[in-house]
């Protein structure tokens, strides 16, 4: 087992700034596309690693910590360098542990006085515990319209993970894009000294690739679309507790929360408990914004309240039997269509005023599962699940969301297909 191999103490370290990439080019913006798996629904990226390059598929973490990804089979490479304990490198990812044993020869993942971190299988919620250490990546740049040249991170850090079940098939690891100094955005943007910006867009179809940028727009789709020029923005909100499978005393949670403070369905409030929309000290509560739930977990309280408001307001509508994992089902015969979907009501998460508000569409809300079955794409997670509204990867496929961790905002677009787009609009041919 991965824990025999180790011995942890812990260890006190200065936090310093990250290296710069040792490069000519500074791109302004790279960027990376992302597939929707149709069998887990995971979104999935991938990244082209190590010397020589190997491309290395990974599920996308919005709220990750770090890239982890599996060292155990066929890592090679001429350019891996294992974080040397109480090194730079260990103190910019905060790691308090160190490998003083590894039995074996020396080999990626497997290195003594080396600093470990625990990569977080977040789908399955199992911690491991890994080496820290660096690699040469390749990655594209952009200018918002296309990609462009290949720009290089020499020593971009990563950790060692092998907790590998439930993810996708072909996947070898996670892509942490979360709020910590050695997450992708916090990496990227330092050795390019490009803003700590990035903006996410989901494809709902599994056939073609949606978009995440890392540095500022514009993010223009097909079309001329700019999809960044009506954005809403509202607070990015801490948690002070890690909401990770495994973490150290004091850690602040790494995932993205946002402060809903009420719930409308076609306009009538929802009656919720308002205690469970806001974080406790324990951590406890608020909302936050998934990309490894496919679709969103509420409390069972909000749950029920939101599936009355919903059915109350489509009262007109035959109903039919419940399909897994969701409670409220319709015929699908019976609804209309719009350009944002089935014609349903629309449901607004209302954030820091009643006039900034998150509206979500049919095309957001509802899940075609058989060929005349719609359901509400929202599931209920118990009565005690650690945050009340997690916001899943159905809800915000085909919305442009941007997080700017410089101003902590969010800013978000509501439907692209409003503006005749969508997230697979992005044109991923080579620019001249």
């Amino acid at each position: 087992m991965a824990s025999s191999l180790h011995y942890l103490f812990l260890c006190s370290f200065l936090i310093i700034s990250s290296s710069t990439a040792q490069t000519s080019f500074r791109p302004k913006a790279l960027l990376l596309n992302v597939t929707k798996d149709p069998s887990t629904l995971q979104y999935v990226t991938r990244i082209n690693q190590r010397t020589p390059l190997v491309p290395v598929s990974l599920t996308l973490d919005l709220g990750g910590q770090f890239l982890w990804a599996n060292c155990q089979t066929g890592y090679v490479s001429s350019t891996y360098l294992p974080a040397r304990c109480r090194s730079a490198q260990c103190s910019l990812a905060k790691a308090t542990a160190c490998t003083t044993e590894c039995l074996g020869p020396p080999k990626p993942g497997c290195n003594n006085n080396t600093c470990a971190l625990m990569p977080d299988n977040s789908v399955t919620r199992v911690a491991t515990i890994g080496d820290l250490g660096s690699d040469r990546v390749a990655i594209q740049s952009t200018d918002g319209r296309n990609p462009g040249r290949v720009a290089v991170v020499p020593n971009l850090l990563f950790v060692c993970g092998s907790a590998l079940d439930g993810l996708a098939a072909g996947v070898m690891g996670m892509a942490g894009l979360g709020r910590t100094r050695i997450s992708l955005p916090s990496q990227f943007s330092s050795a390019f000294s490009f803003p700590r910006i990035f903006a996410i867009c989901l494809s709902s179809s599994s056939n073609s690739p949606g978009v995440i940028f890392f540095g500022n727009g514009p993010y223009r789709f097909l079309l001329n679309t700019e999809a960044s020029s009506n954005l809403i923005y509202t607070p990015l909100i801490k948690n002070p507790v890690s909401t990770a499978s495994a973490y150290t005393q004091g850690d602040a949670s790494s995932e993205y929360f946002i402060g809903v403070k009420s719930i409308k369905i076609n306009q009538e409030v929802v009656p919720i408990n308002k205690t469970l929309l806001t974080i406790n000290r324990e951590g406890f509560g608020g909302t936050k914004i998934s990309t490894v739930n496919p679709y969103t977990v509420l409390h069972t309280s909000i749950y029920k309240a939101i599936l009355k408001a919903f059915a109350k307001a489509l009262s007109g509508v035959p109903r039919v039997a419940s399909v897994s994992p969701f409670g409220l089902c319709f015929n699908s015969t019976s609804l209309g269509s719009t350009r944002v979907g089935p014609a349903v009501p629309q449901i607004d998460l209302v954030l820091q005023n009643k006039d900034v508000f998150w509206r979500i569409f049919g095309a957001n809300s509802m899940v075609q599962v058989s060929v005349d079955v719609l359901c509400l794409g929202f599931v209920d997670g118990g009565v005690d699940v650690r945050t009340s509204i997690v916001i899943g990867g159905h809800q915000i496929e085909d919305n442009l969301l941007q997080f700017d961790l410089a101003r902590s905002r969010l800013g978000f677009s509501s439907s692209l297909l409003f503006q005749q787009t969508t997230c697979a609009n992005f044109n991923f041919t080579l620019s001249a």
